[in-house]
């Protein structure tokens, strides 16, 4: 069995505390816990003002070229590109990258190997909104 390793996010409880942004540029500093840069943490949380929401997003895997397509999405009779929802750093945006070192992409690793028992943004997260998930697969 192998484990799949998973944060659940709930959008309707989170408040856009951004305390999970913070905890985790802290976490990543290149002296644990020695500066909080929220440009480098490898969760964003955006604001649809329109919707009254704040919706969490995890850094995901790095794409070296652009996306082929553009189309857009409508929800609730608001347009969104292809780029609202991403979760990859790529080079058509600096989204999800290193703030103090050009061009180098974060993603979510879960705090690392071994790390916490449950990851920074889980484990601060006042509201509840970020619940994490461990599932065991078969390999």
């Amino acid at each position: 069995m192998k484990k799949i390793k998973r944060i659940n996010i709930d959008v309707n409880k989170c408040t856009g505390c951004r305390i999970c942004e913070m905890i985790c540029s802290a976490y990543h500093a290149e002296v644990q816990y020695s500066n909080i840069n929220p440009s480098g943490a490898r969760i964003r949380v955006f604001e649809d003002k329109e919707n009254g929401v704040y919706v969490p997003v995890l850094a995901g895997p790095y794409s070296e070229v652009e996306c082929p397509g553009r189309t857009t999405l409508v929800i609730n009779g608001k347009e969104y590109g292809d780029c609202s929802f991403c979760r990859a750093a790529c080079p058509s945006r600096r989204q999800f990258q290193e703030p103090d070192a050009a061009g180098i992409p974060l993603k979510c690793d879960m705090c690392g190997e071994p790390g916490p028992e449950l990851p920074m943004c889980v484990a601060w997260c006042p509201t509840n909104a970020l619940a994490y998930q461990v599932q065991e697969v078969p390999d």
